[in-house]
């Protein structure tokens, strides 16, 4: 899968979110270090914090499957800037991923879209390995 389909993927599962509230729409798609495509998007609720972003939606999906190393993941909002990870979201990928993992950023101008990696959007990041007894987890 090329990183554009990976975006395509992300904008079209995009249409889908569930945002009454904020109106505003995000859709994940992650690459597994297997070849696979798992797909998430938001999910608001009344009670604000109990909604869930796309990228733990799409995590959850890999996870569901079997999977739990993330090769890459394009996110898309529905705004014309480009939409990063949220911090927490940002800690989520860093479970399944390593430093060099290409994330891919993008708003609704195409042209918008940012690649950049997740130690660049989370410098200094706490991971499976920084737990004692537990280095050498797949996906750390």
């Amino acid at each position: 899968m090329t990183i554009e389909s990976l975006f395509a993927a992300a904008r079209a599962v995009r249409e889908r979110a569930y945002a009454p509230y904020s109106g505003f729409q995000v859709g994940a798609a992650i690459l597994s270090r297997n070849g696979h495509t798992y797909l998430g998007c938001n999910i608001e609720n009344a009670a604000y914090p109990s909604g869930t972003c796309a990228e733990q939606a799409a995590i959850a999906a890999m996870v569901a499957a079997g999977e739990n190393e993330i090769a890459a993941i394009a996110i898309a909002g529905s705004a014309p800037a480009p939409c990063f990870p949220c911090g927490a979201c940002r800690q989520r990928i860093r479970e399944f991923a390593n430093g060099d993992t290409k994330v891919i950023a993008g708003g609704t101008l195409g042209a918008e879209r940012v690649e950049t990696t997740l130690d660049q959007l989370l410098p200094h990041a706490f991971g499976p390995e920084q737990l004692p007894g537990l280095s050498g987890l797949e996906g750390s």
